[in-house]
């Protein structure tokens, strides 16, 4: 209730006649985008690059 009515001022018959998804949706708008995950670390960069290396081999949608 402190979001609908406090934080975004919604008139009382606004508020109950939100569904969750829309109140959900009202709160991730104030609290703003998601924070972006760490960057890889050097180790795992490497892991990755072992288990996915570049090949030479020719992509079937080019030809």
């Amino acid at each position: 209730m402190q979001l609908g009515l406090g934080r975004l001022r919604l008139p009382a018959d606004r508020f109950w006649a939100m569904t969750p998804r829309e109140i959900t949706a009202a709160a991730r708008a104030l609290s703003g985008p998601p924070a972006s995950p760490p960057p890889l670390a050097r180790r795992d960069l490497n892991m990755l690059m072992e288990q996915f290396p570049d090949t030479e081999e020719p992509n079937p949608s080019d030809a």
